[in-house]
């Protein structure tokens, strides 16, 4: 799973890069959601709205946000109840308190339930 998660974190990377460039090289004269109502051309987005720069972008948004639910979901960790348990396990031994009867320690090494 490691070379998976490099993976994605390159072509995250990339995306992001690509994304924000074809952002910044679109012209201005979409004029936003007042140019969709206020006129411009008899369209309801505009005359531009198919514009090979927009589909780019639009492409590359829809990328970017796939690329980081899979870098989400590659690097989440184990369960929640495997986290409390190794966290009141942590507290516990930096207290220096004994364990008590109810924390049973083989669950919490084995990650059993």
């Amino acid at each position: 799973m490691a070379v998976i998660g490099i993976i994605l974190m390159v072509l995250f990377t990339i995306g992001a890069f690509l994304l924000i460039f074809f952002v910044l090289i679109q012209d201005e004269q979409g004029e936003g959601i007042g140019g969709m109502f206020a006129g411009g051309s008899g369209s309801a987005f505009g005359s531009r709205s198919g514009n090979i720069l927009t589909r780019i972008t639009s492409i590359l948004a829809v990328g970017f946000f796939v690329l980081s639910f899979g870098i989400a979901f590659v690097n989440r960790s184990g369960s929640s109840t495997d986290l409390i348990r190794a966290s009141r396990l942590q507290r516990l031994e930096q207290e220096g308190d004994t364990l008590p009867e109810w924390l049973n320690l083989e669950d919490v090494n084995s990650g059993e339930n």
